[in-house]
């Protein structure tokens, strides 16, 4: 009896005080709550977390590039030879990360596609150029290893969201930042832009701390360097956008086409900035197109 009562002593002295028991759950809180706040703003915290389990292949933070950047690769099982996106995320060339977007990669690779996503320097580290020559870095990354992730190097595409619709378009359209990272001439084979700001004119919400001298809007305009030969286009955009006017995706689809580039332009009434990534999630309502327009765009697989 005395012995049953030692041993119940000694386990029950293993059993930590209150304090410890609140310490732990707090750091398992603070664990769970960096993990969330790593994958964006809310709506696209539950688009990361519906596409946690999935039919997909991930390999992330795969270093490239000069600046200690990394990106992250999605693939179908066992693909080969299979057309490859590179997909910038947006955030005004000041904000987020290559996380917040794992469900577009995701819902890229299950629709048949190798995505690569890349981060970017961002401001105040970086202005213009710095992130279009990470981006052709990352894009130089891609073509160079399209075989090992199992792509086709002579189907990439370049695409993005807002500010890296901007970023994806600089390559498209103004040759001399691929080249310069080491990409051969025509590689790039069509651009798939999400509401991008084309004709960007910075403004007092930007006073020219991002794009400024000695460069001017010839250099930082995707509208101005379109040119005969150039990738084709597929550009959408929402005319309810509040943040990058509908006019730019107007604007630059009648460049294209003034210089006999092939471009389709969708514009979606009562649609806002955040909806044509939104259409990328598994979830959401009433979603645009934008998965089968790509389809459309880049072909069969």
């Amino acid at each position: 009896m005395a012995a049953a009562l030692r041993a119940r002593r000694g386990r029950a002295s293993h059993v930590p005080p209150p304090a410890v028991k609140t310490l732990r759950l707090l750091f398992i809180i603070g664990v769970i709550a960096g993990f969330i706040a790593m994958l964006g703003p809310p709506v696209f915290t539950l688009a990361n977390l519906a596409s946690l389990p999935g039919n997909y292949e991930r390999r992330s933070d795969v270093p490239f590039g000069s600046h200690g950047l990394s990106l992250d690769t999605y693939r179908p099982p066992e693909a080969h030879n299979r057309p490859i996106i590179v997909y910038w995320f947006g955030g005004a060339w000041r904000f987020g990360s290559k996380e917040q977007y794992r469900y577009i990669g995701a819902a890229l690779a299950e629709a048949g596609y190798i995505a690569v996503l890349p981060d970017y320097r961002l401001y105040p580290e970086a202005k213009f150029p710095d992130f279009v020559q990470d981006g052709a870095q990352a894009l130089a990354w891609a073509v160079h290893h399209a075989r090992d992730i199992g792509g086709d190097p002579n189907r990439v595409y370049v695409a993005g969201h807002s500010s890296g619709a901007h970023l994806a378009a600089m390559l498209a359209y103004d040759e001399q930042w691929a080249r310069a990272a080491g990409v051969p001439a025509g590689t790039i084979r069509g651009f798939i832009g999400l509401a991008g700001p084309y004709a960007l004119k910075p403004d007092a919400d930007d006073p020219r701390i991002i794009f400024t001298e000695p460069f001017t809007l010839a250099d930082w305009q995707p509208i101005q360097l379109a040119r005969a030969g150039a990738p084709p286009a597929l550009l959408i955009h929402g005319d309810a956008d509040q943040s990058t006017y509908v006019g730019h995706s107007r604007g630059m689809a009648e460049k294209l086409q003034a210089v006999g580039v092939p471009v389709r332009l969708l514009i979606y009434p009562a649609r806002n900035h955040r909806d044509p990534i939104l259409a990328f999630a598994r979830w959401a309502p009433d979603q645009m197109p934008v998965l089968e327009e790509i389809g459309k765009f880049v072909g069969p697989h």
